[in-house]
Order: structure tokens, then sequence, then C-alpha cells
């Protein structure tokens, strides 16, 4: 395992979460992100276990934008009055 295809891993995960309307979802795969690629113990495994978990994400994420609320959630409306 190359280190240049974990860092695409990583990238991977924090480019889906961008899709996710939601901004309580998107910051949680944002932090799980960060914590899966720091806990990991055994190099191939992790890589293994976190090509699968990005495949769940691509799948929530097609999910979760055909039910996307129609509200934005509060820390987003703070965000757009500042930029």
């Amino acid at each position: 395992m190359d280190p240049a295809q974990v860092r695409a891993l990583y990238r991977g995960f924090l480019r889906e979460a961008r899709k996710f309307t939601d901004y309580n979802v998107r910051e949680y795969i944002k932090r799980r992100s960060r914590q899966g690629f720091r806990q990991s113990g055994n190099a191939a495994e992790a890589f293994a276990t976190g090509k699968e978990q990005l495949e769940v994400v691509k799948r929530q994420t097609v999910v979760y934008s055909l039910y996307a609320p129609s509200l934005k959630n509060v820390m987003e409306i703070g965000k757009a009055r500042k930029a």
C-alpha cells in the first residue's frame, strides 16, 4: 500500500463529505474520517476498511441528495452572512 493511495482515500472522504447538504452530516463525515485515519492500527486492514466505508459514504450522498432539507442549518446561515 502506497502512502499516495492512503492520501487519495482520505481526500475521497473529504470530497464526498462536501457533497452532503446537511451541515451535521457533513461535519460528522469529516470528523469520523480524521478519527479513523488517526486510529488506524494495521495499515492494510485499515485501508481495506476505508475503501469499503468510502463506498458507503458515496451511496449515502446520493440518498441524502434525494431528501435534502429545504431549510439551512443555523451554522450554515451564520457562514453565509460572513461571506
